[in-house]
């Protein structure tokens, strides 16, 4: 008999650095903070602290989720290179789930999720009971009329409001995939997470360059 899933899942993608830990199916721990930078210094006292709160060590997860975006890219690169990290030395999988996937989930399908990019664009993507459509990057003004519900941050007057906090659908959704994979629903192993980009970075790349993110 295969023991209950414990995932521990974090999302540093836009202004905040958030963790929650999955055990038994219910959330038994989590951390929430809003803040503008400093995620890379936070995010592993604050994983850390959650383990702790839950009575639980690094070696009891069974994997690790992650927000992968889009959104800020810096903030997306932090959190991926910490669940590769994790994954690799803990010997568990790491498990990347969209902020578009999550912000959907929980909902009635179908749904639109239509998320804030700035500059006068919005993340678009469409969820319906035979799953996922292509996410894009469009301006306001060109987003067809969803059918359905929609949902997200740009959704305007009448969107739904998310079903769960984003931490915690994204671990959620990451429990599903890792039960699917055990049961045989899916063949092979999951793939490693990679940032989900619509749009490059907003600033010019610094001097020194950034970790590489393997495939």
């Amino acid at each position: 008999m295969r023991p209950d899933p414990v995932i521990l899942g974090f999302d540093t993608s836009a202004a905040h650095c958030a963790a929650a830990l999955l055990s038994g199916g219910r959330i038994v721990a989590e951390r929430f903070e809003a803040m503008e930078k400093g995620q890379a210094e936070r995010l592993m006292p604050m994983l850390e602290a959650v383990l702790a709160e839950a009575g639980m060590a690094w070696a009891d997860l069974t994997a690790v989720a992650v927000g992968t975006g889009p959104g800020n890219f810096t903030g997306v690169r932090i959190a991926v290179a910490a669940a590769r990290g994790l994954a690799l030395s803990l010997h568990v999988p790491a498990i990347g789930v969209t902020r578009l996937e999550a912000l959907a989930h929980g909902l009635p399908r179908p749904v639109t999720v239509i998320e804030d990019a700035r500059r006068g664009e919005v993340y678009v993507q469409a969820f319906t009971s035979d799953g996922a459509g292509e996410a894009a990057l469009c301006r306001m003004g060109d987003i067809a009329h969803p059918t359905g519900a929609v949902t997200g941050s740009a959704a305007g007057a009448g969107a739904l409001p998310p079903a769960l906090p984003l931490h915690h659908a994204i671990v959620r959704i990451a429990a599903g995939r890792q039960g699917g994979r055990q049961e045989g629903r899916q063949g092979g192993a999951l793939p490693r997470p990679a940032p989900f980009y619509l749009r490059g970075a907003d600033a010019a790349p610094p001097a020194d360059p950034p970790p590489v993110i393997l495939p």
